[in-house]
């Protein structure tokens, strides 16, 4: 569903169909989590999360849709599709962005599809199978939750704002970068720090205007891609965690509801260059 006042491109209506696809198949699985077949991922024997049948699934139905639709277009995705980012048309895609999540029956995990044009986004859905809410967002034209438009927060003090993070899957020098942010954010007094294990929801409450701000010292630009659009058609900032441009690439994230910004970037920006030991 989108809103009556958004202009519906094709990419956009494309994407909602996609995500409905990836929807059944992931309710599909998390109503007989034993049929998902969850298997842990590892990286030169260090772990790097879970991955199920649901997730791969996911991704092909989600593929094949676009590909039916706009066969020219190429993909850049978590589990199977991922191909160079030099080109006109490029789905960024995670299918089941919240893995841990599901696996383990928790009912908060998401799809997440966003298009670029020539390096830019141009929109981006992402859907919650679990509640059935839709966030939509095109370049130009707002953000929309379930064909309701909406905007950050305008929280102007730390002390006035909640904050969520994430955390990747190291347990070294980035948990602990992490850790000591956070500690700093409530030393600001902050109302509290929130980490629900999924970085498109989470960055969607930023542009709900739920958190003030959100980070992260490393993510995917699937995790991120759809959502960064929505945040900032929601009138947000995005940014990472040294306040450069965010590439799509993995790298740290910040967003916010563009006042909280500068007072966020100033304490996350200390503990970024934390230096990782040598294997």
């Amino acid at each position: 569903m989108t809103s009556a006042n958004m202009k519906t491109s094709l990419e956009l209506t494309v994407a909602i169909n996609a995500a409905r696809k990836a929807e059944q198949i992931l309710s599909s699985y998390f109503s007989d989590l034993a049929s998902a077949e969850i298997r842990t991922k590892y990286t030169n024997e260090e772990f790097q999360g879970i991955v199920t049948k649901a997730d791969i699934e996911a991704e092909r139905a989600i593929v094949n849709e676009i590909q039916s639709a706009l066969p020219n277009h190429h993909f850049l995705a978590e589990e199977e599709h991922s191909r160079t980012l030099q080109c006109e048309h490029l789905w960024v895609i995670d299918p089941l962005d919240g893995t841990n999540n599901f696996a383990h029956g928790i009912p908060h995990f998401a799809i997440s599809i966003a298009y670029y044009r020539e390096g830019n986004a141009e929109c981006g859905v992402i859907l919650n199978p679990t509640t059935g809410d839709l966030f939509t967002t095109q370049h130009g034209q707002g953000s929309y939750w379930n064909a309701n438009p909406v905007s950050v927060n305008q929280h102007q003090s730390l002390e006035n704002t909640m904050i969520a993070v994430g955390f990747y899957y190291d347990r070294g020098a980035m948990m602990k970068a992490t850790l000591n942010a956070v500690e700093s954010l409530f030393h600001k007094k902050i109302h509290g720090i929130r980490r629900f294990g999924t970085a498109a929801l989470d960055l969607v409450q930023v542009g709900l205007g739920r958190f003030g701000g959100y980070f992260e010292y490393e993510l995917s630009p699937w995790d991120f891609a759809a959502a960064r659009l929505f945040v900032e058609e929601a009138g947000g900032t995005v940014t990472d965690c040294k306040g450069g441009p965010l590439p799509l690439e993995k790298s740290s994230v910040l967003a916010t509801n563009s006042k909280l910004h500068p007072q966020i970037l100033e304490i996350v920006s200390q503990y970024a260059d934390f230096q990782q030991p040598e294997s």
